[in-house]
């Protein structure tokens, strides 16, 4: 017998598996089809993108967009063909949605997960951060998870309504039993939307905690003091109380204020001359905005003076200040300028005196 005959043979006594055959290769040819035109549609029209995101969304989509067409398209020739009944479709419908739906909801979370990650380099995007990424990373999972979970129980006919009462329930008892860590959350997220200080800057609080920020997390802010100590502060505090940012504002320089005292008598523009030269003569003293000498006041025992210079960053005001005040102390020493102290006169009266004085008193 020849191999034509066999092979007829083979067709005449299994069709179905014949038909099967042709099925899964015209549906899987279907598929190919379809995804490679609409892929290449996709990019043709984001090829003059300059951003990475719809190219990274492009890539996830192929994999469902392939199997959602195979798996649709191989249930409904089967169930055209007469192959599987009616009850069997419907099985067969309810999981391939299954599958669809896991398929799917992977693809929103990589699509959206690079949505996020691009959003934190754009300037714009203030409530996206690299502190808060995990916190909206994990918030897309549960909200993805949670819509895939609604989805399934729908297309198997399962009552949500007992499930969504008892998480209602559950999920009341874990707000109230961690409403502080919620508390500190939401402070967290709001603090990074807000932005009233950033890793970097110097700031002081209420409480008096002074020193440069090290790390913003969604639980606590972590600051590093001038001694060298870590402050942990809960963001639930930093929400609610006043902070002053030191390097804040169009420029992280910082003015400093030293007064000193003069005695009465002595040349004011020589005073204020001296004062100026001590500023400029020191290293930490930055040229822009230059010093500059404020006659304050008349003093009980001296004129009152004020020098204002600024330091390239917060820190340094107080390392500053120490040898702007050893070079104001030197020039006024080689200047001859005074700088008055308070001084009591204290007058002693002998017994002696005082009887005679009450000698006379009595004559007269």
């Amino acid at each position: 017998m020849s191999i034509r005959t066999e092979i007829s043979t083979l067709f005449a006594a299994q069709p179905h598996t014949i038909q099967l055959i042709l099925l899964g290769v015209g549906v899987v040819m279907a598929a190919v089809i379809v995804r490679i035109v609409v892929i290449g549609m996709l990019r043709a029209v984001t090829r003059h993108t300059t951003t990475e995101i719809d190219d990274r969304i492009i890539a996830a989509l192929q994999r469902p967009l392939f199997y959602s067409v195979f798996l649709f398209g191989a249930l409904a020739a089967l169930t055209m063909d007469g192959i599987i009944g009616m009850e069997s479709a419907q099985f067969g419908m309810r999981i391939v949605q299954t599958i669809l739906v896991f398929l799917w909801a992977q693809f929103l979370f990589h699509a959206v997960r690079a949505v996020l990650y691009k959003s934190k380099d754009i300037p714009q995007v203030t409530f996206v951060k690299e502190q808060t990424l995990p916190l909206f990373e994990n918030a897309l999972v549960v909200l993805i998870v949670a819509a895939a979970l609604y989805a399934i129980f729908t297309i198997w006919g399962i009552n949500m309504t007992a499930w969504l009462a008892s998480a209602g329930i559950i999920g009341m008892a874990v707000g109230f039993a961690a409403k502080d860590t919620l508390a500190n959350l939401f402070a967290g997220v709001f603090i990074v939307a807000d932005a009233p200080y950033k890793i970097g800057d110097y700031i002081e609080l209420d409480s008096g905690e002074r020193g440069r920020v090290t790390h913003i997390g969604l639980r606590s802010t972590r600051m590093l003091t001038r001694d060298d100590v870590e402050v942990t502060v809960p963001n639930g505090i930093m929400g609610n109380t006043k902070i002053v940012n030191e390097s804040g504002g169009p420029s992280e320089r910082f003015r400093v204020r030293v007064d000193v005292g003069v005695a009465y008598g002595s040349d004011i523009d020589k005073v204020e001359q001296e004062l100026i030269a001590a500023a400029t003569e020191t290293e930490l003293v930055v040229d822009t905005p230059a010093p500059r000498a404020r006659f304050r006041a008349f003093g009980e025992s001296s004129i009152e003076y004020s020098l204002f210079y600024w330091v390239a960053r917060p820190e340094q005001r107080g390392e500053s200040r120490h040898y702007v005040n050893r070079a104001i102390y030197k020039r006024f020493a080689a200047a001859g300028i005074e700088i008055p102290f308070p001084q009591h006169d204290v007058h002693i009266r002998t017994h002696a005196q005082h009887s005679e004085t009450s000698r006379v008193i009595d004559t007269l």
